[in-house]
């Protein structure tokens, strides 16, 4: 069985993201820290790509910070592997095909698997594509995390029949970032994901608040949250870590409110 479902045995699961080496990797390594101290049931982290399509401003920014500051996939691969001696909740990769393509798939996830690393999402690989990764994957036993849109409903039950680690909803369309409110019908894509696997579920994009994260948590099994923690990151820099850790506490109190 995946480790990641380990994220999903003690009630809703709060899954918070952050893009890595913004401003640093040592502040980064402390965000994920202190993210395990208050809550977070897996962590999702961002390898940082130049033309990030499925992200808005603010992780935006947050990538080209990190790749002016130098941040590299081989760094991040060594940070992971630092975190891993004190972290035991899942940690699973985000980033983009290019990133998995130009470091060489098999090398990716040879890395994966030694650094501790129990998954990975790639955004902007369609399911019909996920050939190209799937069996590497496979052999290194990384867990290739399928996406679910609101404009996947002809192939909601594909996608979910074939599903490994658990499912990414993504709540509206568009871009990643903070919304006032989510009006797509997730109930009815979540209930198709049900009838098709016992993979857990997890709801993302937009979650910026308590009162959403618990709404979203109430139709599926956990809650994503990445635009609001990079904005923390943002603003407060190296003294982020102290307030992601207060605002996760916060999340996941609200999570299972």
């Amino acid at each position: 069985m995946s480790n990641i479902y380990k994220a999903f045995e003690n009630g809703k699961a709060f899954i918070p993201f952050i893009t890595c080496g913004d401003p640093d990797l040592e502040t980064t390594k402390e965000c994920v820290l202190r993210m395990v101290e208050n809550g977070a049931d897996l962590i999702e982290l961002g390898i940082p790509f130049s033309d990030p399509t499925a992200e808005g401003p603010v992780i935006q920014e947050a990538n080209e910070r990190a790749l002016k500051g130098g941040v590299t996939t081989d760094k991040i691969f060594d940070m992971a592997g630092s975190l891993r001696l004190k972290v035991k909740i899942p940690l699973v990769f985000m980033t983009y095909a290019n990133v998995v393509f130009s470091y060489g798939a098999e090398r990716f996830m040879s890395a994966c698997r030694d650094t501790g690393i129990d998954g990975i999402i790639l955004p902007d690989l369609p399911f019909e594509e996920k050939e190209e990764f799937q069996p590497v994957c496979e052999k290194y036993g990384i867990d290739l995390i399928s996406l679910i849109a609101p404009t996947s409903r002809e192939r909601v039950s594909m996608i979910a029949k074939e599903a490994a680690g658990f499912l990414y909803i993504v709540s509206s369309l568009g871009v990643t970032g903070t919304r006032t409110e989510i009006t797509t019908d997730l109930a009815s894509i979540i209930d198709a994901v049900r009838q098709n696997t016992d993979i857990p579920c997890a709801v993302g994009f937009g979650i910026s608040n308590p009162e959403q994260a618990r709404k979203m948590a109430e139709i599926s099994d956990g809650a994503i949250v990445g635009s609001a923690i990079v904005r923390i990151v943002g603003k407060y820099g190296k003294e982020a870590p102290e307030k992601v850790g207060e605002f996760v506490k916060e999340m996941k109190k609200g999570l299972n409110g």
